[in-house]
């Protein structure tokens, strides 16, 4: 008959539950420095890697919300900081660390994350030279990415309005830090190429920490840069800044102010470099002239033409035709740039906002947020509203939204 077991007898299963308590009571949260290895990513899209020094190894789990928020590649051999909880996988019996949060040896999350991606998009080749494309000269339509509240877009439409007031400039507002910005941004991006209607972006923002400005350094918001067949110009931060979105755009501008300098040329330097063409051109018709007289001087003072003068009277006579010729030519082609400059003019006239204001138009924002209103549904009875008119702005009460079913854009004139 066999022997009973000893009361002290326990299954393994209450051993390696007493020894998981233990170790989760004794220890708690701790913090590990150790060498990344044996990185494995299953369907579930937990992280399952190993931690290892000279001397040991801990195993290491990251659960899917935490893989989530790490904004870094896991490679092997590289060496991070973890802090997390101690427990046993209790149907293996091994001891392993939860991971809350890992940080690169020597560099923040976000600076390796930033290098990572850097050097993955330089291998693809969308920072080559050859990418870029050329800004146009004299944009009809100039396309803005940014926060409609923000100062970017104050300094960008003051100094634009300073340098070129007749240009004309959409504004698509979008978030520019937090979850979703990058997004927002890429898919402005692609909105302002399926319209079609600019011919020139800005995508910036203001300054800000590496945080603040994080939005422009995730990948779905420099390949959106790199497939857009709209040139664009990187505003992002202030001079010492620099994002994945300047290293794609096809034009960096330190700061959005210096990107209004860019995009346009100043109005009244267009207009001397036209008076200064029209003078080379009138210098130029004039020095042909003088050496056509030159010549015909020299050809009537020879042997040969001293004699037939009524053959250098008809050269002279054909010389004056040809002066009066040029000059008239000259003062047509005067003409038609000056004609030409009006025509541009009035249109960049018929197409700024200004000018919209003073046909009778007006715009009405809401008076507590500032958005542009574009559709009847966007405020609610009892809001006030500010309207804003050619001279002067109306504060307003709704009493009652009135929706209409027409369709309205989705990029804002300003």
């Amino acid at each position: 008959m066999a022997a009973a077991p000893p009361d002290d007898v326990v299954t393994i299963s209450e051993l390696t539950h007493r020894i998981r308590r233990s170790l989760e009571d004794g220890f708690g949260r701790v913090c590990v420095l150790g060498e990344i290895s044996n990185v494995r990513r299953p369907a579930s899209g937990h992280v399952y890697l190993t931690l290892k020094d000279a001397g040991a190894q801990l195993a290491a789990v990251i659960w899917r919300s935490t893989a989530a928020r790490l904004r870094f590649d896991l490679d092997d051999g590289m060496e991070v900081i973890v802090k997390g909880s101690i427990t046993v996988y209790e149907p293996r019996g091994v001891y392993q660390i939860v991971v809350s949060s890992m940080q690169p040896k020597g560099m923040g999350a976000l600076q390796l994350a930033f290098i990572q991606l850097r050097d993955k998009l330089e291998k693809e080749g969308l920072f080559r030279p050859e990418a870029k494309q050329p800004l146009p000269a004299l944009p009809a339509c100039v396309g803005v990415v940014t926060s409609a509240t923000g100062a970017a877009v104050h300094d960008i439409l003051t100094v634009i309005g300073r340098r070129f007031p007749r240009a004309h400039i959409v504004l698509r507002p979008v978030r520019v830090q937090g979850e979703g910005a990058a997004e927002e941004i890429a898919q402005a991006i692609a909105e302002f190429n399926g319209w079609g209607g600019a011919d020139v972006l800005i995508v910036g923002r203001g300054g800000g920490s590496l945080e603040d400005l994080w939005a422009f350094n995730e990948e779905v918001v420099a390949r959106a840069i790199y497939a857009s067949k709209i040139p664009i110009i990187s505003a992002v931060g202030h001079e010492i800044d620099v994002t994945i979105a300047d290293l794609v755009a096809d034009r960096r501008a330190l700061t959005p102010s210096e990107a209004a300098e860019i995009v346009l040329p100043e109005f009244h330097d267009l207009l001397d470099t036209l008076d200064g063409l029209r003078t080379r051109l009138a210098v130029a018709l004039r020095g042909q002239v003088d050496v056509a007289r030159a010549r015909v001087q020299r050809l009537r003072g020879s042997y040969g033409f001293r004699a037939p003068i009524e053959a250098v009277r008809r050269h002279e006579q054909r010389l004056d035709e040809l002066v009066s010729g040029a000059a008239l030519a000259v003062r047509r082609r005067l003409e038609s740039c000056r004609e030409r400059l009006a025509t541009v003019g009035g249109r960049l006239q018929a197409l700024s906002p200004l000018g919209v204001l003073e046909r009778g138009y007006s715009i009405t924002r809401s008076q507590a947020s500032g958005q542009v209103l574009r559709r009847a549904a966007d405020i609610e009875p009892g809001q006030h509203i500010e309207t804003v008119l050619h001279q002067g702005r109306l504060l307003s009460r709704v009493e009652r939204p009135q929706p209409s079913t027409a369709r309205q854009p989705d990029a804002h004139d300003s």
